[in-house]
């Protein structure tokens, strides 16, 4: 029988080095794309003396992290480590080319903090992937000490867009007076504008050296481009979203185009948005801010009011007339007058609040038309069956679930039976239409009769003769935060497209705010109103709010945790659970708001349970700090 073996401790042993290491600064801290929530952090790891020249701020490399190899991120170099046991080495250089600087790597950071994020899932919105055949072509040149101006830049301004201008052109020539400081950062929310002040920019001098940093525009052409806006420059570097983290050599002006658009809000985690990223720039470095739009969000607005940003005032004046619907008509009787004498003149352009044909309820009791999945009910066409909006089920022989009449009635129309009546209202003239998956980015000036709905609003050569808003009473309907917001954007935006001596035609009723707001160009009374409200009852931008997603099984055990973390001081005593409600797909979901002074907490708390869910290999959940709207 074999003896007992004597039992031996392990000891960690150092393995033997391979390569020599750096002699200075021999450590790099690094972000690794671990894929793993909670082991997001900066690792310590040796500079072989191989590579000590490329390893430097920004540059790629390759890690092994536990069994594997991942990609890491230079963030900095120093003479120690601060942790303890057996520090590896990095295995090689993936680019010997910078794609952050301190500085944007700084912006990283605080982004992560600010929205509860995983670092790493930022530097993929932030840093365009590598494409090495651009990297053999690409020279990189060393900013002069004296490529900035002694004078600072800052300045934090919101300019209002004009009407009878295009709004683009307007953007592009803010772009190229603010070109003779320095290099410029121009953000607009989706392709088509920014190819519109792109087109504006080389009308207006077509040796302005231009910079797309945007998805459409191919992922070789895009990391190019990323790579050259490090330059010194000056040049003007446009694009959409992730645009507004690029490191741009000598940047001296930052220009959010429509600054309240939905499109600037991140829909990936942590789900951060551009305004709010242009301000932290704006606090961090030596730039100038300005936000465009027809009107100022509430959160500008807000900082309009506390005298945080300068407004540049214009005062313009517009013909603005209200015909209020009293029969239900989509044409109240007396606009058929002056939309007649602009159709001599011009386009006239109409503005509609739903695509497609109409909503279906029943001819006898009125109700609704509902499909089995609880979608509402709609009627492509005159003569089309009905179908279900949500998951698209048709239904031939369709009856009302109330009272079992098959008569079918249009509850609300749609663009394309707007069409139809308008068309026949206005004989002679073509109709067309711009909605869904047939928007027309422009139009002539001959007459017509140009239908759209909202964000589908194409431009006229010549501005539209009249612009008519129909139904106006709808836009105003929506129930989340934001939805006067976006009616208020629409309203100056479609009356803007007027040309000089057109009339603007609101089917409305005359008393309401907005005809007034719009006759003298002039937002003001409208966003202190509702500031005042909103101050009143503590909603944002006076207080912040984060979104918390989770399972409908946990949701009640997630409820009863936050309320005794305010309870027991671990959350601030100003934090509101609202909640829960249905977030669909077998979802609930939790709103917890604050004041601003206590936020930060609220988001560290939220990222600290995250880590812990993530340690504990639970599913994660979703958190949105400050989303669009609730």
């Amino acid at each position: 029988m074999a003896g007992a073996r004597l039992f031996k401790l392990k000891s960690q042993v150092a393995p033997a080095a391979d390569r020599p290491l750096a002699t200075h600064l021999p450590i790099a801290q690094i972000w690794v794309d671990s894929g793993v929530f909670h082991l997001d952090q900066l690792y310590d790891y040796a500079i072989p003396q191989l590579l000590s020249e490329q390893v430097q701020t920004g540059v790629r490399v390759q890690v092994p992290f536990n069994s594997r190899e991942v990609e890491g991120l230079v963030l900095r170099r120093s003479p120690v480590t601060s942790r303890a046991g057996v520090i590896r080495s990095i295995t090689k250089v993936l680019s010997p080319i910078p794609v952050a600087t301190e500085s944007s790597l700084e912006l990283i950071t605080t982004v992560a903090k600010g929205w509860a994020g995983n670092t790493w899932d930022l530097i993929r919105s932030a840093i365009p992937p590598r494409v090495a055949s651009v990297e053999r072509g690409y020279i990189r040149i060393a900013a002069p000490g004296s490529s900035k101006s002694k004078e600072s830049a800052r300045g934090f301004i919101f300019a209002p867009l004009i009407p009878h201008s295009d709004p683009e052109l307007q953007v592009a020539q803010s772009a190229v007076k603010a070109l003779a400081r320095g290099s410029v950062l121009l953000i607009a929310p989706n392709e088509a504008l920014t190819q519109s002040i792109a087109q504006h920019l080389q009308e207006l001098d077509p040796s302005i050296p231009i910079l797309h940093i945007e998805s459409s525009t191919g992922r070789g052409e895009r990391y190019k481009n990323f790579l050259i806006a490090m330059n010194p420059g000056p040049h003007i570097v446009i694009g959409s979203r992730a645009a507004i983290f690029a490191p741009v050599g000598n940047l001296r002006s930052i220009i959010i185009h429509r600054e309240s658009s939905s499109d600037y809000f991140e829909l990936r985690a942590p789900a951060w948005n551009v305004r709010d990223v242009a301000m932290i720039r704006y606090e961090s470095e030596d730039v100038s801010l300005l936000f465009t739009g027809f009107l100022p969000s509430l959160d500008i607005a807000a900082l309009i009011d506390a005298e945080r940003i300068s407004y540049i005032n214009q005062r313009l004046e517009l013909s603005v007339r209200a015909f209020p619907s009293l029969d239900g008509a989509l044409l109240p009787s007396r606009i058929f007058s002056p939309i007649r004498r602009a159709l001599k003149l011009g386009p006239v352009l109409f503005i509609a609040p739903r695509k497609g044909y109409g909503h279906l309820a029943c001819a006898k009791c009125k109700n609704g038309a509902l499909c089995d999945c609880g979608g509402r009910l709609q009627v492509a066409s005159k003569s089309s069956d009905p179908s279900c909006f949500q998951c698209g089920k048709v239904y031939g022989d369709w009856k009302c679930k109330w009272c079992g009449e098959s008569g079918k009635y249009l509850a609300a129309r749609g663009i394309e039976r707007a069409g139809e009546e308008i068309g026949r209202a206005f004989p002679g003239y073509p109709v067309i239409v711009s909605a869904g998956g047939s928007i027309h980015r422009k139009v002539s000036g001959n007459p017509a009769l140009v239908l759209s709905t909202p964000g589908a609003l194409p431009k006229s050569t010549t501005g539209y003769s009249a612009v008519v808003i129909l139904e106006g009473l709808t836009f105003f309907s929506h129930s989340d935060l934001r939805g006067d917001e976006r009616a208020r954007e629409l309203f100056f935006e479609s009356a803007g497209a007027v040309a000089p001596g057109g009339e603007v035609l609101l089917c409305i009723d005359e008393n309401h705010p907005i005809v007034p707001a719009l006759a003298r160009w002039s937002p003001a009374i409208l966003l202190k109103r509702e500031l005042a409200m909103r101050r009143d009852l503590n909603l944002t931008p006076y207080s912040k709010s984060a979104l918390l997603i989770c399972e409908n099984r946990e949701v009640t055990q997630l409820l009863d945790g936050l309320q005794r973390s305010i309870q027991e001081g671990r959350l601030p005593q100003s934090v509101r659970v609202l909640g829960p409600s249905s977030s669909g797909e077998g979802n609930a979901k939790l709103v917890l708001t604050s004041n601003s002074e206590d936020f930060q907490k609220v988001v560290e708390f939220l990222h600290e349970l995250s880590r812990r869910r993530s340690m504990a290999q639970k599913s994660p959940f979703t958190i949105r700090v400050e989303p669009y709207s609730l």
